[in-house]
């Protein structure tokens, strides 16, 4: 296949994802969407649509190629990694009051839409299935990581772990985990209207989800703090993927396994950082402009690794 067919085939996995979002910056522009659209539709997709999707595309799947333990495994470590390297370049570069904020957005990515959206483009039911597991490492990892770092640069918040951990388990994608994989394992069969009557509902999850990630990006926003906005982002977007997946390469993954590292690890910042940074006491616009940014750069930086990792013949 020479170059520009490839880089065609690139483009075919990652612009209908990307069109999406930038559909939502549009309509948010022209106000045919509004921010009470925007919560009630995040709100949906995060508690029903999506769980829906993850809990399908688990019991569907063939099991042994999804449910992967050295995939997890190395997930999860390349996780720890990133958010040490993050954390100790912010120690040596950022400001103290910002440096949680930082690194949340340096190591948290969106996987559980723009991930998820991506390995469904190019790897169809397996980066649903093997994704759908995935994200159950990656919801309870980002967000005690999150909390840790935040927390280490806001003393005075009272955090009540307890709490925490709970909201981290009663979470809606991890319990659709759960619930999907005894189902698959036993390989029970639901009724054919469930499964048709769930895959309709469940197809409202990457389209709606992307809408609204495209109409929370704020151009404007981008004027402030943009050193250590751009810095972080640059970290999520190319610096970490990079080392990341190069290690994933090195241990040798390759084919669908490697291409859905990747584009985990390669997600821009996830928007929920933001609700976090807030909660906890941090710089909530530095938060809001490292999503920005991501969102803006992942369009070239995702379509670029996937052409080159295609290129290299090793997704």
């Amino acid at each position: 296949m020479d170059l520009i067919s490839l880089f065609q085939q690139t483009l075919e996995t990652t612009l209908p994802v990307f069109t999406m979002v930038f559909i939502g910056l549009g309509l948010r522009k022209i106000r045919w969407i509004d921010e009470p659209f925007v919560h009630t539709a995040s709100a949906l997709v995060f508690k029903a649509t999506l769980p829906t999707l993850v809990f399908f595309s688990i019991i569907k799947a063939d099991l042994d190629a999804a449910l992967n333990p050295r995939l997890l495994i190395f997930y999860f470590s390349a996780t720890l990694a990133s958010f040490a390297l993050a954390w100790l370049w912010a120690r040596w570069r950022v400001n103290h009051r910002d440096r949680g904020v930082y690194v949340q957005g340096a190591f948290r990515g969106n996987c559980g839409i723009v991930g998820l959206a991506l390995a469904a483009s190019l790897y169809g039911d397996f980066g649903l299935s093997a994704g759908s597991i995935l994200l159950g490492v990656v919801i309870l990892s980002y967000n005690a990581l999150s909390v840790v770092v935040l927390a280490a640069y806001h003393p005075a918040q009272s955090l009540e772990w307890r709490r925490i951990l709970r909201d981290i388990l009663r979470n809606p994608l991890i319990l659709s985990v759960f619930a999907a994989v005894p189902v698959a394992w036993l390989d029970l069969q639901l009724p054919e209207w469930v499964l048709t009557s769930g895959d309709y509902f469940a197809s409202l999850t990457l389209p709606l989800a992307l809408l609204c990630i495209g109409a929370t990006v704020s151009l404007s926003a981008l004027r402030n703090d943009s050193s250590t906005a751009f810095s972080s982002a640059l970290m999520k977007m190319v610096i970490l993927p990079s080392v990341c997946t190069s290690a994933a390469w090195a241990f040798g993954f390759s084919g669908p396994e490697l291409g859905l590292l990747f584009l985990f690890f390669a997600s821009p910042t996830a928007a929920a950082s933001f609700v976090m940074a807030k909660a906890l006491g941090g710089n909530e616009r530095l938060a809001a402009n490292i999503i920005a940014i991501t969102m803006l750069m992942a369009s070239v930086t995702i379509t670029m690794g996937v052409f080159v990792l295609k290129g290299a013949g090793i997704i």
